[in-house]
């Protein structure tokens, strides 16, 4: 599975305007990120999709010294579960 960058996010399919996964986020304009969306096809679920994407925007967001913003119910719960991603939380 190719992971491509677009302006609002990482996707996952053959086109951006209608990915088979998307992890979304928005600017905070202070150089943060709001992670707003995470969306995985059915035909593409129980394979650890998000978590893969997720872990796609967190190395990118370590990479860009990016703090996130978990605004997503299923970024928050990773976030809430896994201490490991305390160095890009925004919150933590």
């Amino acid at each position: 599975m190719e992971i491509k960058r677009a302006d609002r996010g990482f996707w996952i399919g053959e086109d951006e305007n209608s990915p088979l996964a998307l992890i979304e986020y928005r600017d905070l304009g202070d150089g943060n990120l709001a992670v707003i969306s995470t969306k995985v096809d059915p035909s593409l679920r129980g394979q650890g999709v998000a978590k893969i994407l997720l872990d796609h925007l967190v190395t990118y967001a370590r990479a860009e010294n990016i703090k996130l913003k978990a605004v997503c119910s299923y970024v928050v719960k990773k976030f809430d579960e896994d201490r490991s991603y305390d160095d890009v939380n925004l919150e933590a």
